[in-house]
């Protein structure tokens, strides 16, 4: 389990999800672009959506608990790209399988996003959706 780090908010992810959200996030903040970035919470903490403005002024940290870089897919990439770049902003969504990618790769098919903000926040969980 990765994290995201950002302002006083620590977000939990799956390093294959983790390695997805940080291609595109930083393809936005290096244009200069300010988005939203939005997740599904888990049952568990009332079953709502959590959200947070992403501005290239505030510092970001990406922390990867494997010691791999999980392999991309380009598929999913240009949908988190898409999402990032409409109205609604960034929303952790699930992976597709781009065509002709083989069958071994590790698909995500129950989300295993965890939310927690650091203190002073309060703590949440969520998930892909």
């Amino acid at each position: 389990m990765g994290s995201l780090t950002y302002d006083r908010v620590v977000v939990e992810f799956d390093d294959r999800v983790l390695a997805h959200l940080q291609v595109v996030i930083i393809q936005k903040l290096r244009r200069g672009e300010s988005f939203l970035l939005s997740w599904r919470d888990a049952a568990v903490v009332g079953d709502g959506r959590s959200a947070a403005w992403l501005n290239p002024a505030i510092p970001l940290y990406f922390k990867f608990s494997g010691g791999h870089a999980p392999s991309i897919n380009p598929v999913w990439i240009a949908q988190l790209t898409r999402s990032a770049n409409s109205s609604q902003g960034l929303i952790v969504t699930g992976e597709e399988r781009s065509p002709g990618e083989p069958e071994n790769l590790p698909l995500r098919t129950e989300p295993s996003t965890n939310i927690r903000a650091a203190a002073p926040s309060r703590a949440t969980k969520a998930t892909l959706g």
